[in-house]
């Protein structure tokens, strides 16, 4: 693999602000070091499977898995100050080593959450890159809409049986396990619960392979009469959008923090770019419209900088859920990353709509943050009645 641009710049002022502390510091310190000499931005998009199995080695080996799991019997939690910093340094560099982090975080998310004893061996897998998880949760016809969702497990004598499909699966393809939510009850979402289903389950199958415009390995999976043991169930049963949603709640951060990355790296692009490009006789970066549009960038940086390591903090200093600090996070940051990349092509002019720039592989790659994990629209919703709760709290 081929070292990454040593040309790539980014603001490190931020890692002094209070939501950090020392350990934080250092590991964006060593991490950054890392990435300049492991990672590269190109990869072949004919065989990302590959590349993503690759890089999941890669990050194993190196002991960054390690801060994608926890093991709640020796009371270590998820730190997601340090799950931001790596999905937004990793996106800084590599978009598809940042989705492999990403996903062996929230594909295990529910076991780090609620797994039982006897489960932390896939966190252990997990952390090592032996394994590559997968989150199951979206469905042809409930995605935002989780409580919508119709596959089925059917309790038997000794374990339960899957019917139904899923689609838009991260890792779908090459994962070794995924965490899949089925219903068990037909009451909405109080009636759906949470199971492990390893690859290799007679009844589980690679329906479809998906390509979007940024490659990432994607998969519909479709269960036919798949039976797991009772031991896969991860938590109580009908527990499962308690577990989807205190999951996400963990991860929904990082997404802003990858989308930071993206944008941060669509900045050090365009600097690089308006001040060696010479325009009527003069560096780009010397003209007020282009002055004006950095500043911006910079501006809608800082700004989702702050939301997004609050947030973190937030839920790690205080412990309690961050719905709605999540939500602002992941929706700003990942609207702002779109405007900041699209003035960074702007900037580029016919060379910024050119297959293999860099800024052209960044406006590929962002477009898909602002749907998964909850599109925008939904955070906004999200938003509004945490807003609305409040209001009401205080008032009675």
């Amino acid at each position: 693999m081929s070292k990454s641009n040593n040309q790539i710049s980014s603001d490190k002022t931020y890692l002094d602000w209070p939501f950090f502390e020392d350990r934080h510091r250092e590991l964006a310190e060593s991490l950054e070091l890392w990435a300049r000499e492991n990672l590269s931005d190109s990869h072949n998009e004919n065989n990302v499977d590959d590349a993503c199995r690759a890089l999941v080695k890669s990050l194993g080996k190196a002991g960054w898995l390690n801060h994608s799991v926890a093991n709640r019997f020796d009371e270590k939690s998820l730190d997601v100050r340090s799950l931001c910093l790596i999905r937004e340094t990793l996106a800084r560099h590599s978009g598809l080593a940042d989705f492999a982090f990403a996903m062996q975080g929230l594909g295990s998310g529910a076991i780090s959450l609620f797994g039982s004893e006897a489960q932390q061996d896939y966190l252990t897998k997990v952390a090592s890159g032996e394994k590559i998880a997968a989150f199951a949760l979206t469905e042809p016809d409930a995605g935002s809409d989780v409580a919508a969702i119709s596959t089925t497990a059917e309790k038997t004598s000794d374990g339960y049986i899957l019917n139904g499909e899923k689609t838009y699966i991260s890792n779908g393809g090459i994962a070794d396990f995924y965490v899949v939510f089925a219903r068990t009850a037909e009451t909405g979402a109080k009636g759906i619960s949470t199971f492990i289903v390893d690859a290799d389950n007679p009844g589980l199958e690679i329906a479809e392979r998906i390509e979007v415009i940024a490659p990432h390995p994607l998969a519909r999976l479709r269960f036919n009469d798949c039976k797991i043991p009772a031991s896969a169930l991860i938590g109580e049963e009908n527990q499962g959008f308690k577990i989807a949603m205190a999951t996400l709640d963990v991860f929904r951060t990082t997404v802003g923090a990858a989308a930071l990355g993206f944008a941060r790296r669509a900045l050090s692009e365009a600097l690089n770019r308006t001040q060696s490009r010479k325009l009527f006789g003069a560096p780009m970066a010397e003209l007020p419209i282009v002055q004006s549009q950095l500043a911006e960038m910079a501006l809608d940086i800082d700004a989702s900088a702050l939301l997004i390591y609050r947030s973190g903090w937030t839920k790690d200093c205080n412990a309690t859920r961050v719905t709605r600090e999540a939500a602002m996070a992941k929706l700003y940051s990942t609207e702002a990353a779109q405007q900041v990349i699209d003035k960074a092509v702007q900037m580029f002019g016919g060379l910024g709509v050119t297959t293999g720039i860099t800024v052209e592989k960044l406006y590929r790659e962002i477009r898909a943050l602002r749907i998964y994990e909850g599109a925008s629209e939904v955070q906004k919703l999200v938003i509004a009645r945490q807003v609305i709760q409040n209001h009401q709290n205080e008032k009675n």
